[in-house]
């Protein structure tokens, strides 16, 4: 996935514990080869490859069918801001960042037709799905790291390891508390900021915990910032400079909500997290100062301010 991957977990047997690692990371590198859009030769590439194919629906492994039927629900539930069918534009904007350019507005719209997983049609029965629209690429990078997280967590549980953490490039999912301790304590970053955490730090358990924001990828032009979270209905980046942390019950949830609170207004986000059970907390920076919004149930979740 091109990120950092850590787990850490707590076993009475350290030869035990060396093998279930293994089994762990081996996990990920399975699912990797499903839902990487970095490798030509992943399930997700090859579904990609497929766009525009009417007449063949490409057959799905259970975890990439389980993966659609995941997006296309936050699609529904988040009034379309996000959308796996983003691919054309996210590489679009990816190959622009690096290049330090920006587009013309024709060009944007030209990519934004390419995009919309209401061209995705799943056949629930055989488990199989079609990409209607020639040119549509997927990309599960809002999604699928949350979505591995939570299925090492899982993996872990059944083998009898309850008290466990793993983290992926910041996608946050654990089991039980630490032995001895309330619950693992996670640190949110000061908005804008790449090594700075807020005076008040989380204690908590059997939870996912996720944070979006553009400080490491944005692109600048006449002003302004356009982060690398793309509102897919406009095609551009969003330029609220806002940082998103979401506390659910599990990591694809997480995962997903964080990028759709991104571009949701701050009424729309703290609804949208009510109806899924989960609890956010919204860093917004106006006039250079962040202003902080939340849903009452976050605060249980805080630690003592530091002395």
């Amino acid at each position: 996935m091109g990120s950092p991957f850590g787990i850490i977990f707590y076993s009475e047997d350290s030869v035990q514990a060396n093998l279930i690692a293994k089994q762990c990371f081996n996990l990920v590198d399975s699912f990797v080869f499903i839902f990487s859009d970095y490798i030509d030769s992943s399930e997700l590439s090859k579904l990609s490859a497929s766009a525009g194919n009417k007449d063949s629906a490409v057959s799905l492994s259970p975890a990439m069918f389980d993966m659609l039927l995941k997006a296309k629900t936050a699609f529904d539930k988040s009034e379309g801001t996000f959308d796996i069918s983003i691919g054309p534009l996210s590489k679009f904007w990816r190959k622009l960042r690096k290049a330090k350019q920006f587009p013309t507005n024709e060009a944007v719209q030209a990519t934004k037709k390419l995009i919309g997983l209401n061209k995705l049609t799943l056949d629930t029965l055989n488990k199989k799905a079609i990409l209607t629209q020639p040119g549509m690429q997927l990309d599960l990078g809002g999604i699928a790291q949350g979505y591995i997280a939570q299925k090492i967590i899982d993996f872990l549980g059944t083998q009898h390891i309850n008290q466990a953490l793993v983290n992926c490039s910041g996608d946050i999912v654990m089991s039980g508390a630490p032995p001895g301790l309330k619950g693992w304590t996670v640190g949110v970053n000061v908005p804008e900021s790449t090594d700075e955490i807020l005076s008040r730090i989380l204690i908590m358990q059997n939870k996912a915990i996720t944070t979006s924001g553009d400080v490491y990828q944005f692109i600048e032009h006449e002003g302004k910032r356009y982060s690398h979270v793309i509102n897919p209905h406009t095609g551009y980046g969003v330029t609220n400079q806002r940082n998103v942390t979401v506390i659910a019950d599990d990591g694809t949830t997480a995962d997903w909500l964080t990028k759709a609170c991104t571009i949701l207004s701050i009424k729309k986000s703290k609804k949208l997290a009510a109806e899924l059970g989960a609890e956010i907390l919204i860093a917004e920076i106006k006039k250079g100062k962040p202003i902080f919004y939340s849903t009452k149930g976050f605060n249980r979740y805080w630690k003592q301010t530091f002395e």
